[in-house]
């Protein structure tokens, strides 16, 4: 018992002496506190208008919240000269942190993928993107997951590595998009009249010079039975939606214009000739390929 009392009041002597410490300590630890709390606060309106997902925000906050506060924590051990203990802590959360890094690495990849993501200028909510063969709509951008809306409507959920990995293609970063339609016209046709017609009519229905684009206009080859030609030309559009309308719509006008001025688009055919004086008689003909076998 008195082994125990005298080990009382030991404690009790240090606990005496080291209060002006702990008062210290105290102190740093309720600034520390305060400190993260207006550091966080701080960075997520910093952050704000650049990332416009909340996971990824609150991320960022609390990790800046936490180190401030770790900070304020190692300062407070010091004080207290509870450097081994310290020393002791830091090695044992190394290891556990490597072990849960390994069991964890799919995941921590994503994340800071998408926290990469999340700071990138050319990829935002709203953009239309193509990437991993799918093209749509972005609509989240979080921890995890990048989600894409696809033209039926469909969600597409790719984790955030394989966008960060993969190359992309942003129709959102430009206002202009070029659109190429190819066509054929009967060998009978009037080719200068052709293409003269083909750029009216898309000179007429899409303003080129407000774009300061010209549209261009190419025969490319001798078809089976056509003329082919390429046309190409420019619209205001920063989605694959508003590409595809505007494609439809001067197929639409191209085809009214020849159907009026009687220029003919064929479809594919083929002629036979019958000549009567090289007739042969199918019956000979397999009796010789009988005999000559």
């Amino acid at each position: 018992m008195n082994k125990v009392i005298d080990k009382l009041m030991l404690w009790k002597e240090i606990f005496i002496e080291n209060i002006p410490n702990l008062a210290i300590a105290f102190v740093v630890l309720v600034i520390a506190y305060f400190s993260s709390r207006w550091i966080s606060t701080l960075v997520n309106k910093a952050i704000g208008g650049k990332i416009k997902q909340e996971s990824v925000k609150n991320l960022v906050s609390r990790v800046a919240s936490a180190v401030i506060f770790l900070l304020g924590l190692y300062f407070a051990m010091t004080i207290l000269k509870f450097d081994d203990t310290l020393k002791t802590i830091v090695s044992a959360a190394g290891v556990s942190g490597i072990v849960v890094g390994l069991a964890l690495q799919g995941t921590l990849s994503n994340t800071i993928s998408g926290i990469v993501l999340s700071f990138r200028k050319n990829l935002n909510i709203g953009n239309w993107v193509e990437t991993n063969d799918f093209a749509g709509e972005v609509i989240d951008i979080n921890l995890n997951y990048f989600v894409i809306k696809e033209a039926d409507n469909n969600k597409v959920v790719i984790p955030n590595k394989m966008i960060l990995e993969s190359p992309f293609k942003n129709y959102s970063l430009t206002t202009k998009m070029r659109i190429a339609i190819t066509c054929g016209v009967e060998y009978g046709a009037d080719l200068e009249k052709v293409e003269h017609l083909t750029k009216k009519v898309i000179t007429d229905n899409f303003n080129q010079k407000r774009l300061e684009k010209e549209v261009e206009f190419y025969y490319t080859e001798f078809g089976d039975s056509s003329i082919n030609f390429l046309c190409r030309f420019w619209v205001d559009s920063e989605n694959a939606l508003e590409k595809l309308k505007a494609k439809s719509n001067a197929i639409i006008k191209i085809k009214q214009a020849f159907d009026k001025e009687g220029i003919t688009i064929p479809f594919p055919m083929r002629t036979l000739e019958f000549v009567e004086d090289n007739k042969l008689n199918i019956k000979e003909f397999a009796k010789q390929q009988m005999s000559a076998n």
